[in-house]
């Protein structure tokens, strides 16, 4: 019996070791979100709407590996809770323009940062290349309005984000 306890606690102690939020699973498709829309050339609609949410959804899966690691420091957990109001606006496109929401599958592509000085430089490139995104995303011909406006909000949104990380990097 105490050998069989033993075989239990470590088996779950190489479970937790090797299956924590701390290691991606696979590396990030070059089509996938923000990275993706900036190398697409002829952007449709509805490829836009999954490069932003795709996008959205990266981010949140960054600052919950970070919270995860750190704990729930601001800004991070901030502009975690941030990303979901950005997700769903995206959403409510979605849902008006009877597209299908991708699933959300990006924290397979997250690893946290080894540092906290890491986490607030990654911070930075994510809503430098999210701004840039949706600064493209505005240009596409024949855009509906109301998607034009919802990005511009978020890449609004997400300048602030960026002038947050900007000052904890600054001071880490």
């Amino acid at each position: 019996m105490k050998l069989k306890l033993m075989s239990v606690v470590a088996f779950m102690f190489l479970f937790i070791s090797f299956s924590g939020p701390a290691q991606a699973q696979t590396e990030l498709p070059a089509d996938f979100g923000a990275k993706g829309a900036l190398k697409d050339n002829s952007i449709t609609f509805d490829e836009a709407l999954v490069y932003a949410i795709q996008d959205e959804y990266l981010a949140q899966a960054r600052y919950d590996a970070v919270i995860g690691k750190f704990g729930n420091i601001r800004p991070f957990s901030n502009i975690k809770a941030a990303e979901q109001q950005h997700i769903s606006a995206l959403v409510a496109l979605f849902q008006k323009y009877n597209k299908p929401i991708p699933e959300d599958n990006a924290k397979q592509y997250v690893t946290a940062p080894g540092t906290l000085k890491e986490a607030f430089n990654d911070g930075v490139q994510a809503e430098i290349d999210n701004i840039a995104m949706y600064d493209k995303l505005k240009t596409i011909p024949a855009l509906p309005e109301d998607a034009k406006m919802v990005f511009t909000q978020l890449g609004n949104a997400s300048k602030n984000h960026l002038r947050a990380f900007q000052r904890g990097a600054g001071r880490n």
